[in-house]
């Protein structure tokens, strides 16, 4: 079992605040803790904000890498209840963006104590199309897709980021998403794409018993307005937040829409 010195290593921790009211914030896949760099400073008075990085992201420990615990959601899940824990963590807001959604409900139904309320940021259940359901992508293109990245990461970052970003936002922030996924170590970022595009979190929407908020942008190029509303019909303390803009990283392109989402509800 990690000590807590390892833990805070591990996922490269840092704390910005000291207010009574706790903001854990998770990024997307293929980004670090500096994706809310245009988020936390509308928070830093009155909160404690929790920042962190994945195993394989950022400045995170890539020693802590484990295949058999990262090879689902669950792995990632179990690192933000560790976190909460070492660091005493109570009435957690989560605020997750796109997988990290995802990775968020999964630990609050585990350790639904420990958190207040949880936001999602152009959250999917399900990326995959399945009968009844629109997820987005088809399952040959996402062989097609994860091929890319197994024969050629850089090449898949370059083409993937301004389709992500929005094309309204296709310049320095562009830009900006490709070098963050270039800087994730590849043979983990790989993985770590599998294990988000394959995952199917329908069920787990259900029996959460805390305030829950999606936002949503109205043009998406991975997720949709109907997922949001898909998450709002499954989940009995849900509301929706559309934000008139485009693109699947709001909270780098449309920074105040998100603040403004995100005080409304907290």
């Amino acid at each position: 079992m990690l000590t807590s010195k390892e833990i805070i290593a591990r996922n490269n921790i840092q704390i910005i605040g000291e207010g009574e009211r706790v903001l854990l914030f998770g990024h997307g896949f293929g980004c670090d803790q500096n994706t809310w760099r245009a988020i936390v400073p509308a928070f830093k008075e009155g909160f404690k904000i929790v920042l962190f990085d994945y195993v394989g992201a950022g400045k995170s420990d890539l020693s802590a890498y484990e295949e058999s615990r990262y090879g689902s959601l669950n792995g990632y899940a179990l690192d933000v209840i560790e976190i909460c824990t070492v660091l005493d963590l109570q009435d957690v807001i989560f605020v997750g963006h796109s997988v990290s959604s995802m990775i968020g409900l999964l630990a609050v139904k585990k350790y639904q104590s420990r958190f207040k309320k949880i936001i999602f940021i152009g959250p999917s259940p399900c990326y995959l199309n399945k009968p009844g359901y629109e997820g987005g992508i088809d399952p040959e293109d996402l062989d097609d897709l994860l091929d890319v990245m197994d024969s050629n990461y850089l090449g898949w970052s370059a083409t993937m980021a301004p389709l992500i970003m929005g094309i309204d936002n296709s310049g320095e922030l562009s830009k900006s998403l490709e070098a963050s996924f270039c800087a994730t170590d590849p043979s983990i970022a790989r993985r770590f794409a599998r294990v988000t595009f394959t995952s199917d979190n329908r069920e787990d929407l259900t029996g959460v018993e805390i305030p829950s908020l999606t936002i949503q942008c109205n043009d998406d190029f991975l997720t949709s307005v109907t997922i949001a509303e898909y998450i709002n019909r499954h989940m009995s303390f849900n509301e929706i937040a559309l934000l008139d803009s485009s693109g699947h990283c709001p909270h780098l392109s449309d920074p105040n829409g998100v603040i403004k989402a995100i005080k409304n509800f907290i």
